[in-house]
Parts: C-alpha cells; sequence; structure tokens
C-alpha cells in the first residue's frame, strides 16, 4: 500500500496546489512539496519558502523532519484522523521555531468518538513522551514477534498497555536470574517450560 498511498498523497497536493494558487489565495506565491520529487527540487521549494519568495507551502507528510524555517507561523493538516499521534506531533514543530505565535489546525471529517479523543490529545499537550505513550494506548504496539505494525499483541494474560508495573517487575525478576543462572542449570524445570513455549512461539500460537 505504501506506493499506491504515496501516489494518492502526491495527486491530493499537486491539486490543493493548484486550486489554492488559481481559486483561494491567487495574491500569493504558493510552494508545492512531495516525496516524489528530486532532491534538488525539494532543496529549492523549502529555500523558496524560507526566503519569502513563497508565502504558503502545499505538502504531503516529507515535510515531517528536518525542515527548519523560523518564520512558519501556521500549519493546517487535513485529514488529521488518518495520523498516529507522535506524527501529527512531528509535523507541527515545523511552525512555531521562531519568536512569532504559531498555530497548528488539525482538520477531521471524521464523527468518531476515538478520533476526536485521539485529536485532543493533541489540544492538551506538548510533551512528546506523554503523546506518544497515549499513542500507544489508543493504536496498540503492534506485535512484539513479527510484522503488525499495530493492534494489541496476542498475549493470553498480560496487557502491554495496562499491566506495566507488573511487566516490569517480571523482566527485573528474568534479568536477576539469567545473571546468576545464564542457563538456567540450576531451573532445569523452567528451561524446559521456556523451551516448550519457545516452540509455541514459533508456531504462532498465543503468548502466555
Amino acid at each position: 500500500m505504501v506506493e499506491e498511498s504515496e501516489k494518492l498523497d502526491v495527486k491530493a497536493a499537486v491539486e490543493e496546489h493548484k486550486r489554492l494558487s488559481e481559486v483561494i489565495f491567487p495574491e500569493f506565491q504558493i510552494g508545492l512539496l512531495h516525496g516524489r520529487m528530486s532532491s534538488a527540487d525539494k532543496d529549492a521549494a523549502l529555500t523558496a519558502f524560507r526566503d519569502n519568495e513563497t508565502q504558503i507551502i502545499v505538502s504531503t507528510t516529507v515535510i515531517e523532519v528536518g525542515v527548519d524555517v523560523p518564520n512558519a507561523t501556521v500549519m493546517l493538516i487535513e485529514n488529521a484522523e488518518r495520523f498516529g499521534l507522535s506524527q501529527l506531533h512531528q509535523l507541527r514543530g515545523r511552525v512555531g521555531r521562531g519568536q512569532h505565535k504559531s498555530f497548528c489546525f488539525l482538520m477531521s471529517s471524521s464523527k468518531s468518538t476515538e478520533a476526536k479523543q485521539r485529536l485532543g490529545v493533541l489540544e492538551q499537550s506538548q510533551d512528546g513522551f506523554f503523546i506518544s505513550e497515549m499513542d500507544m494506548r489508543f493504536r496498540g504496539p503492534g506485535a512484539v514477534l513479527g510484522t503488525r505494525q499495530s493492534g494489541i499483541p496476542d498475549f493470553a494474560l498480560a496487557n502491554l498497555l495496562e499491566d506495566q508495573e507488573v511487566l516490569t517487575l517480571a523482566r527485573d525478576a528474568a534479568e536477576k536470574i539469567i545473571l546468576a543462572d545464564p542457563d538456567l542449570a540450576n531451573l532445569p524445570g523452567l528451561k524446559q517450560e521456556l523451551a516448550i513455549r519457545y516452540q509455541k512461539l514459533l508456531g504462532g500460537n498465543i503468548l502466555n
């Protein structure tokens, strides 16, 4: 889906750039930035924006990292519900880097309660650690061993989001055992049980 999604995002950016240039803000110079542009063209678009040769820039999320334009003061993110909270936090970090008061507007057409709650987190906090934690709570951390990038892992007993304290205690206990007896020579029963569970894990069974 990466390729298809990128094509759609670029198409949307190009169309929005044309609409804003011709209909909404004909009095301004408007730049365009997306991931299919060459590095030289990207640099030129950002330099023009930084030097006020263009006053508005339409961009895909390629603008998320490494862009420093201190006089940029307003960002509008359309379809904000499509993005993770951490990504939105990174995006809004592109404005407010200078001395001027800045604003980031999150537009969403979603009516879902969860989407409103998620975007509400960004209203409440500028703390990246807190936002990342809330992002994980909403989307889930994905598979611990595997390729799934979101959702709650299939643990039969523990919940990574709700049982962090007991999971930390279990990890600390496991580390102490391994330090004292790396090969589990004095704990043959535990060693055998771990071997059985490891084989179940490789077979895709639920972790327990």
